[in-house]
């Protein structure tokens, strides 16, 4: 099939401008309107999504189990691992198909593919703050969980998820641009990745072979540092922020340097 010609012009140069910041407010709001503001129930279901989920871990373990491996409510541990794995999840797919779901948008001179992919950043980013506070307001509402917020290690646990969504997403778009099945390879891949984040059990309570393997993988890093600002006693001495961003700002400057590379290849092919 013969490539689409496009327009000949770059798309984003990366510097901040009126055009571009006008460009990025219009693609969130046409965003929220696509997303959200043509299902019933809009934004409601973004908040009944993840607390469905976590109530499910919830209710099933407290079958299993006689109290969560920290404090006494199932609700906010099971919370607060989730919400920020959650975050890296939707941010990572909401990312993955910006080319492929605003491809018309780009023929615009004033619109580029980084205005589309700060616009999906920046609207998952909102959301799931929002959803988060909801929830987590919510459980210590309902919940008797005598719990002391230190929002530091919190603020940064959803820092971190969105860097390491943000870059993983980038990635995923080059590669769902050339390989259009590889939507579906990481849906596969992904799948497992709750086991592994630590969601369901902290670090400490694995087999030492365990630990070994699974310290490599940064989710594992960011619920541990979660769960530091919502149980005083709990210190995740294992867990390293400087791991989590460096691995978080590889895959961003390799998703930067590819998407500037190869977004206009990969619209000629659609």
């Amino acid at each position: 099939m013969t490539p689409v010609a496009l327009p000949e012009r770059e798309i984003a140069n990366g510097k901040p401008s009126h055009g571009h910041l006008r460009a990025i407010l219009a693609l969130i709001l046409r965003e929220m309107g696509s997303r959200y503001g043509r299902n019933p129930g809009g934004y409601v279901w973004a908040v009944v999504e993840p607390l469905g989920m976590i109530f499910i871990l919830s209710l099933g373990f407290s079958l299993l189990l006689r109290s969560p491996p920290l404090g006494t409510s199932f609700l906010l541990f099971y919370a607060t691992g989730y919400l920020p794995y959650s975050l890296f999840q939707k941010n990572t797919r909401m990312i993955m198909m910006t080319l492929a779901q605003v491809r018309s948008l780009l023929y615009y001179p004033a619109v580029g593919w980084f205005d589309a992919v700060a616009a999906r950043f920046i609207l998952s980013i909102l959301t799931e703050a929002l959803v988060a506070y909801l929830l987590l307001f919510g459980i210590l509402m309902v919940v008797d969980t005598k719990t002391v917020l230190d929002f530091g290690p919190i603020l940064l646990s959803f820092i971190l998820a969105a860097l390491l969504g943000t870059g993983m997403g980038m990635l995923n778009c080059v590669f769902v641009g050339f390989v259009p099945v590889w939507q579906t390879i990481w849906g596969i891949i992904t799948r497992p990745m709750l086991l592994a984040s630590g969601v369901l059990y902290i670090y400490e309570d694995l087999p030492r072979a365990a630990q070994e393997i699974l310290w490599y993988f940064p989710l594992l890093h960011l619920t541990a540092i979660s769960r530091e600002g919502y149980y005083p006693i709990y210190e995740a001495d294992f867990a390293s922020v400087w791991y989590v961003t460096a691995v978080g700002m590889v895959l961003l400057v390799m998703g930067l340097m590819l998407m500037r590379r190869y977004h206009l290849d990969i619209l000629a092919r659609r």
